[in-house]
């Protein structure tokens, strides 16, 4: 199955499940990602803010604020195509979600890609090596391939998102560690190779 089809696939499975289960689902890998080590040694976290249909990580951005951490998202620059991060203090801030749904922070503070110590991401799909298929534009991966950027990558998915095997490119980055709402799976690519 090629990236197009297996996206197509996932997309329909996520819309299936109801929004109700969605949440639990979030809340159980919210509460599987603050128990990891990597959430707990972290002082700076780049979560991000789900679309609909997307493993919701709210519940561990606001404990992150509990702890004491800095939380940063992306930040979207459609015309570049480029993708930095800023601090956030609320999820009452404005963003803007004129383009795809996402909701893009309007104001923020710029955090440099060095300072970060765990990047949770979002994606449609990942498999047990630590490959993500992510929604195509390929912003993740160019963050990821960042030489500054020497974070703890953490995908942050439902369990049905977990398939046998996700089409790769050499442009793909893989992630560490991948959480789920039933387990936590920790990968031996720690260098992202």
């Amino acid at each position: 199955m090629d990236k197009k089809q297996l996206r197509q696939e996932l997309q329909k499975c996520l819309r299936e499940i109801e929004p109700e289960k969605q949440a639990q689902k979030s809340r159980r890998a919210c509460e599987r990602l603050i128990s990891t080590a990597q959430f707990q040694d972290a002082s700076v976290i780049m979560m991000y803010l789900a679309i609909p249909n997307e493993a919701d990580c709210c519940d561990a951005i606001a404990a992150a604020w509990q702890q004491g951490k800095t939380v940063i998202v992306p930040k979207v620059c459609w015309e570049d195509k480029e993708m930095t991060v800023v601090q956030i203090d609320s999820l009452e801030a404005d963003f803007s979600t004129e383009v795809s749904g996402l909701r893009n922070p309007i104001d923020g503070v710029p955090v440099p890609f060095g300072q970060i110590d765990l990047v949770v991401t979002p994606a449609l799909a990942y498999d047990r090596r630590g490959n993500r298929l992510g929604r195509g534009g390929a912003y993740y991966d160019r963050f990821f391939a960042s030489d500054e950027l020497k974070a703890s990558r953490c995908g942050f998915a439902f369990s049905e998102q977990l398939v046998e095997s996700v089409p790769v490119e050499n442009h793909d980055q893989m992630v560490h560690f991948l959480v789920t709402d039933s387990e936590v799976i920790t990968f031996d690519n720690q260098q992202g190779e």
